[in-house]
């Protein structure tokens, strides 16, 4: 796959053929294919199975022609290697056996080497290159410092974040003790996607938009330019929140080639607070893909035009597919976008 497939074009502001679309979680439940894969795994397990893991990134170029594929793992897989005891139930998500209470908690955390511990990822990484033949590009991914401490200090997902923001407050040190080691542990596990053959990186901070302005400025931002100033140079990165309309121009001190955008701002105006010397990636509500096509069609018409023009706007939701989604409904998203983006 050479630098001239259209997503990473956008992701360098040049000027692409159509306006490349991916969607977050296009691998997914909403898929009868990936599925049918399931049945056979836990989902840790088709984490660890390489040619199964390989199998549904691949699934959604195939049935519903995004242009690019992301690795199917999951962000929490880095805290696995943090002997945190990692759990994804049926219907309950992911938990941790032993969860962050204490700044002792933190300073006795292992300092593992992620990739020995996550090889795996690495030969899914080189088995969806392969099967992928240069078709489109892939993405790797892994999980912000933020959210990842905040499933380490939660044990799970939150409603409030109350644990976090209380650790966050009430032991400053131990706080930034543990975004350190997250930060480091991170960069090694990107640095090895990178290697492994990944052609761009999303970081995805689910949760961070539970935080006020004065908080991430303090406790997030500096630990978000580290990472961003160690990973590879050689591909795009993406910075990715939800919630995050109050905090976009912070986000955008904190790294990235792509500042992705959720549904609550418009892309216009996210992308001017941003800066238009950065690409932007989104912003339809998942919602609407269960909408009739003439509905999503006229979505898709808008958010184009929100953009202007102006090279450097990929395509996405702002956040992930939803379960049940309709696949017609994800194929008419796509098809929308390349018809009428298309440069005749």
């Amino acid at each position: 796959m050479s630098t001239d497939a259209p997503f990473l074009l956008a992701c360098q502001r040049q000027p692409t053929p159509f306006t490349p679309i991916w969607i977050m979680r296009q691998a997914g439940r909403y898929l009868p294919e990936y599925r049918a894969v399931r049945e056979r795994f836990t989902f840790l397990e088709l984490c660890k199975t390489p040619e199964a893991a390989t199998e549904v990134t691949v699934q959604p170029i195939d049935i519903v022609g995004t242009d690019a594929a992301i690795l199917f793992a999951d962000i929490l897989l880095i805290l696995e290697s943090l002997e945190l005891g990692l759990e994804f139930s049926p219907g309950d998500g992911p938990s941790l056996k032993r969860p962050i209470r204490s700044p002792e908690d933190v300073s006795s955390m292992p300092r593992p080497d992620v990739r020995d511990s996550l090889s795996y990822v690495f030969e899914t990484i080189r088995q969806v290159r392969a099967a992928l033949a240069g078709r489109v590009p892939l993405i790797g991914f892994a999980g912000a410092p933020f959210t990842l401490a905040s499933y380490a200090i939660e044990g799970g997902g939150s409603r409030n974040y109350l644990a976090t923001k209380r650790f966050l407050l009430e032991h400053p040190e131990a706080w930034n003790d543990l975004m350190g080691r997250l930060v480091d542990a991170t960069v090694d596990y990107l640095g090895g996607q990178v290697d492994a053959g990944a052609q761009a990186l999303q970081i995805f901070d689910s949760w961070v938009g539970h935080l006020g302005p004065d908080d991430y400025r303090t406790s997030v931002l500096p630990h978000m330019q580290n990472l961003f100033s160690r990973l590879p140079k050689s591909v795009p990165v993406i910075h990715f929140g939800t919630g995050t309309s109050g905090l976009l121009e912070l986000m955008a001190a904190g790294g990235g080639d792509v500042i992705g955008l959720d549904w609550r701002i418009p892309l216009s105006e996210g992308w001017r607070r941003i800066g238009h010397d950065r690409a932007v990636q989104g912003n339809l509500d998942p919602a609407i893909l269960f909408a009739p096509f003439p509905v999503i069609r006229q979505k898709v018409r808008a958010l184009l035009a929100e953009s202007d023009g102006r090279p450097g706007h990929i395509a996405n939701l702002g956040h992930g597919v939803m379960p049940n989604t309709p696949v017609d409904g994800v194929r008419c998203l796509v098809d929308s976008v390349h018809e009428f983006s298309a440069n005749t």
